[in-house]
């Protein structure tokens, strides 16, 4: 009987810093499914290597010389759509570039490892290599998606430990609140959702699988875009009718209640579901302090992040949504909690906003 080896991603790394090259080569050479064909220090190099091999993923810095990441990622998804995910530095002036990245077709954002911090790189490590299998596995143009193998991964325990049957949620209050979880192909499916809310829409708590620095950006723009208003998060901010607040990156997200109030508290802590934000922090923690009064909406994304904190939002009586699998870029995160029987409703993303603002009337 002849074994068949599975076959490697093979991915192109397009980045002008020789040592981001390195660094990023070696980490991504560190997973067994991954394979790195190439790198680049500028896209004329990069379109050159292509020529010879195509990969199923490209990673692209966004400034470089002789020509910047975006005008290189627009000729790519007109001549030969491939996967792209871009790598960026931290910075306000490269995340709103990035952002408009993902409009012309990247698939993810990923942030350059910080050099020299062993803990952020074995973190990044994960979150790297979990992004490019996920745009492997996205197909441009049908937008399939068939999840990798996970690897074990800390639960929301270690941020909230799970609520009993007489737990805060159960305090009686009419208010509403609809808390939304997102990852790869999020930044869009967010955006036609938060347009479609009209100002008084229920308050809208937010984990989209962002990068520091990124989300506030992201925030910012659907600010302009949006009826009601959308900011990043601070602790104590209060939820309100007509505003969607967004986990900052690199921070769990929870909502909270003091008597009739809802607020969000941001902490710090180990990755949950290998992100931070973590979606089942966030549905955890919603399960806790809203109970029935949540309407819950899983998104578009890869991994499972997010399914057992809706199974608990269900325990606690939320009405629980999901995008189903056509209108997803990645249908990893929502196939998972439909598989948990956490979901009460499978829903194409133009019919979410009515959904919840039904549910929430």
């Amino acid at each position: 009987m002849i074994s068949m080896k599975k076959k490697k991603i093979k991915v192109l790394i397009v980045d002008d810093s020789a040592l981001v090259r390195q660094t990023l080569q070696e980490i991504l050479s560190s997973d067994r499914e991954i394979q790195v064909i190439a790198t680049a220090s500028d896209p004329f190099i990069a379109a050159e290597k292509i020529r010879h091999q195509v990969p199923d993923v490209i990673m692209l810095d966004v400034e470089m010389p002789r020509m910047d990441g975006i005008t290189f990622l627009q000729k790519i998804m007109t001549q030969h759509p491939i996967p792209v995910v871009i790598c960026s530095s931290l910075s306000d002036a490269t995340s709103e570039t990035a952002l408009k990245a993902l409009e012309y077709g990247a698939v993810e954002i990923i942030t350059k490892p910080r050099l020299g911090t062993k803990i952020f790189l074995e973190e990044a490590r994960v979150r790297i290599c979990d992004v490019i299998k996920a745009a492997a596995y996205v197909n441009i143009k049908q937008r399939a998606f068939v999840p990798p193998e996970v690897i074990p991964k800390l639960t929301a325990d270690v941020v909230l430990s799970k609520a009993s049957p007489n737990s805060e949620a159960m305090i009686r209050t009419t208010e509403k609140v609809a808390v939304v979880g997102a990852s790869t192909g999020g930044t869009e499916a967010l955006k036609n959702f938060l347009e479609a809310m009209p100002l008084d829409s229920p308050g809208i708590v937010i984990v989209q699988h962002m990068p520091e620095h990124f989300t506030k950006a992201f925030a910012n723009r659907l600010d302009t875009t949006c009826k009601i208003s959308v900011k990043e998060a601070e602790s104590g901010d209060t939820v309100i009718r007509g505003q969607a607040l967004i986990a900052p990156g690199n921070h769990h997200l929870l909502l909270k209640r003091s008597g009739a109030r809802y607020y969000v508290e941001i902490k710090d802590g180990p990755l949950v579901s290998r992100h931070r934000p973590s979606v089942d922090v966030l549905f955890r923690s919603t399960a806790r302090y809203a109970g029935k009064n949540a309407v819950g909406v899983i998104m578009t994304g890869m991994g499972d992040d997010g399914a057992k904190g809706m199974l608990e939002m269900k325990e606690a009586g939320a009405t629980t949504v999901a995008q189903d699998e056509n209108t997803c870029v990645v249908f990893g995160m929502p196939k998972k909690a439909i598989d948990l029987g956490a979901v009460d409703k499978v829903l194409p993303l133009d019919r979410i906003p009515s959904a919840v603002l039904l549910e929430c009337a």
